[in-house]
């Protein structure tokens, strides 16, 4: 290859460069132009013509807009074309009437894209996320969690030291993301066992135990949050402790809808709700069932080792005449406070009311005790 060649090869590349520089540049302007438009046609369709977002679809590309409205809805197609079209930089309209066949696919995109924006979602999707959108309860003894307890229980028939146990947790498996960092709507997996220990038995009998499984679908917006679960759970007592007392048994298993909702206060959070048991056995078991509560959760390290939390949680049910059964803990939390986070709590604990134990559910109890309990 001569230098003459070689000359005219170079700049031949450099045009083919510049060429292609030139227009990345114009179709990325023309994007910046179309991105521009789009906001400009969209308020003045919305503020100035009045028309309720999600009730037409707008696209711009390369400087022509096209509107599409639905079947049969010729008045607004009047109003855009005389509303739109001297929109100074517009480099064509159209404004299209759907098909009464493309009528049920824009409905749902609408109503999809209206209901998003309604509970402050975005199109981000995360598959197994960590902890969960509405925050576990600290004193509800039914929260399916880890957790080991020594409790002192006054009963109608004697006082006992129960050793209690649980294992639990709720597993998310999809979240759909909010417009605000910690917001958005979550579907999980919850289950848990909660059993309870005689330890003055000589053999340590299982007297009761407690098997929990369920959906939650939980949201959070900013301070509000609401869980609504739907859940199962079956009891079922000891053998040894069967072959010892000889109690009457009940077959408890209900299946049970559950909706609770939550404000959050800087340190302070109230929440409140119900439930309804949809299937149960007995079946002259009542129904109806509401739940509420306060916490407190401090934002200071204290002494460099933990944080002060605390709760009240209360349950009613009918099939008791509507009389509160309070759980009350407080206590010290260590480790990482964000959802999902790590931690372990030494709570002290006390509870006054109907037992929440499988078959006993209208045995009047108290218990003091101490407990440790983890959080993953």
């Amino acid at each position: 290859m001569t230098a003459r060649h070689g000359l005219a090869l170079f700049v031949l590349i450099g045009l083919l460069l510049g060429a292609r520089a030139e227009a990345a540049e114009s179709v990325l302007g023309d994007r910046h132009t179309d991105a521009y438009l789009a906001g400009y046609l969209t308020a003045m369709l919305e503020r100035e013509l009045g028309w309720e977002r999600g009730s037409y679809e707008l696209e711009v590309t390369n400087g022509v807009a096209t509107v599409r409205l639905p079947f049969g809805d010729e008045q607004r197609q009047v109003q855009a074309i005389e509303g739109l079209g001297t929109v100074a930089g517009l480099q064509g309209l159209n404004v299209e009437l759907m098909s009464p066949d493309e009528q049920p696919a824009a409905v749902e995109r609408s109503f999809r894209k209206q209901a998003y924006r309604t509970l402050g979602l975005t199109g981000g999707m995360v598959p197994l996320p960590a902890g969960d959108l509405f925050s576990p309860l600290v004193a509800d003894p039914k929260q399916p969690q880890f957790f080991v307890a020594l409790r002192r229980y006054r009963t109608p028939v004697e006082d006992l030291t129960i050793g209690a146990v649980g294992y639990g947790e709720n597993f998310g498996i999809y979240r759909q993301q909010g417009s605000r960092p910690g917001d958005g709507l979550q579907v999980g997996i919850a289950g848990a066992l909660f059993a309870q220990f005689d330890m003055t038995a000589p053999s340590t009998d299982l007297v009761n135990a407690d098997y929990t499984i369920g959906i939650p679908v939980s949201y959070r917006k900013g301070p509000l949050s609401a869980r609504l679960r739907l859940y199962h759970q079956s009891s079922h007592l000891g053998d040894e402790f069967l072959l010892r007392v000889e109690p009457e048994r009940v077959n408890l298993s209900y299946e049970s809808l559950e909706l609770l909702v939550s404000r959050d206060w800087a340190r302070w959070r109230a929440y409140g709700g119900g439930e309804v048991l949809l299937r149960r056995e007995p079946s002259d078991l009542e129904r109806a069932g509401l739940h509420g509560g306060a916490e407190y959760r401090s934002q200071t390290i204290i002494t460099g080792l933990g944080r002060l939390v605390g709760g009240v949680d209360v349950k009613s049910w009918q099939q008791n005449d509507w009389s509160p059964d309070v759980s009350f803990q407080a206590g010290v939390e260590f480790g990482r406070p964000d959802p999902g986070g790590r931690r372990f709590r030494v709570m002290l604990e006390a509870y006054d009311g109907h037992a929440p134990h499988g078959q006993f559910y209208e045995a009047e109890i108290a218990y003091v005790g101490m407990g440790l309990y983890l959080g993953f």
